[in-house]
């Protein structure tokens, strides 16, 4: 049995900020054009064991009805202009 493999695909993600600066992703905007609405945001927490997590987040989003997993990246302090960029992970064909 072989292990799937995922790879990081970055996406464009609109976001709103509430007062406390809390960042509450909206929309997701594919390369291609394809936009999808996020319903909900069910969980935020640190990426984990896969992923740096000092680095990276993970939002637990409702897509279509369906759970997917939008990944936050931090930016480095080296990119003072940039926050950070959002991806979503994707199996790789092997």
């Amino acid at each position: 049995m072989s292990k799937i493999h995922m790879q990081k695909v970055y996406v464009k993600v609109n976001s709103d900020f509430d007062s406390t600066g809390y960042m509450q992703p909206k929309m997701i905007t594919w390369a291609d054009g394809r936009k999808f609405r996020i319903e909900t945001v069910k969980d935020f927490r640190p990426a984990g064991l896969n992923h740096d997590s000092h680095t990276c987040d993970c939002y637990t989003v409702i897509i279509n009805g369906e759970q997917k997993f939008l990944f936050f990246e931090r930016a480095n302090s080296y990119h003072r202009s940039s926050v950070g960029r959002w991806y979503v992970e994707c199996p790789v064909n092997q």
